[in-house]
């Protein structure tokens, strides 16, 4: 049996596939990374893993004169996608993926960042998102993206009500991060991150306590997702 692949894109070194690991090597695939910052980037074929993968990064899909590289892999990602392959986003990821299917990307009024639970919307309460209904999970973000077409809305939050969307069973789009909980680069997130802290009103000390607290949870829940939607491939 050839072995599966699953490639994951990495957009700064804080932010890892994490807890979401764990599924995905039980599930069979053979996990390999790549940083977007690596020479070799811009020469990866997008569309020849059995599984992409995009992890998050402070930066906005928009800022594409700054950051180069996104009008590569934004290119490279909207052949992936019109193949139908399976392809995970979360949080940049996620924007990335609504941009390559025409939609949107753009600042939010409001910084989204702690834990607390999305809402889910009909094809979510039982398919893999079932798992996260009512679980605090991280949110960390400050840009949201309109929905793009032919795709259903799995969940919301009161701030952003576009928190996740699938495309059929290989395309899933998270704005959140159900796989950050028990990660020690989670203070990184923090360091780096005080702007956003400040504009959204919360402090650092209750993200370390709530991550301690509730992280265990949320990175349980997203690994049961994470393994449904998996299964769930034609």
């Amino acid at each position: 049996m050839t072995q599966k692949t699953a490639l994951i894109i990495r957009h700064v070194p804080y932010e890892g596939v994490a807890g979401y690991r764990v599924p995905i090597e039980a599930a069979g695939y053979d996990v390999d990374r790549i940083d977007v910052s690596d020479a070799r980037f811009s020469s990866v074929d997008l569309a020849e893993p059995d599984l992409l993968i995009m992890m998050g990064g402070p930066m906005g899909v928009y800022e594409q004169d700054k950051y180069p590289w996104i009008t590569c892999q934004l290119g490279r990602l909207a052949r992936r996608l019109e193949a139908n392959r399976p392809t995970l986003g979360v949080c940049f990821g996620s924007q990335m993926i609504a941009a390559a299917l025409g939609a949107e990307v753009y600042a939010g009024p409001d910084c989204e960042v702690g834990f607390h639970p999305v809402s889910l919307h009909g094809p979510a309460l039982d398919g893999p998102l079932r798992h996260v209904a009512e679980v605090p999970v991280l949110h960390w973000h400050g840009d949201t993206f309109t929905l793009p077409e032919n795709v259903e809305l799995l969940a919301s939050s009161p701030l952003y009500p576009h928190q996740a969307f699938r495309r059929g069973n290989h395309i899933l789009a998270l704005q959140f991060h159900a796989e950050m909980g028990l990660d020690p680069r989670f203070e990184a997130w923090i360091e780096g991150g005080q702007e956003a802290i400040d504009r959204a009103g919360t402090t650092e000390a209750r993200l370390r306590a709530d991550h301690d607290a509730l992280g265990p949870g949320a990175v349980a829940a997203g690994q049961r997702m994470i393994a449904e939607w998996l299964e769930g491939f034609d």
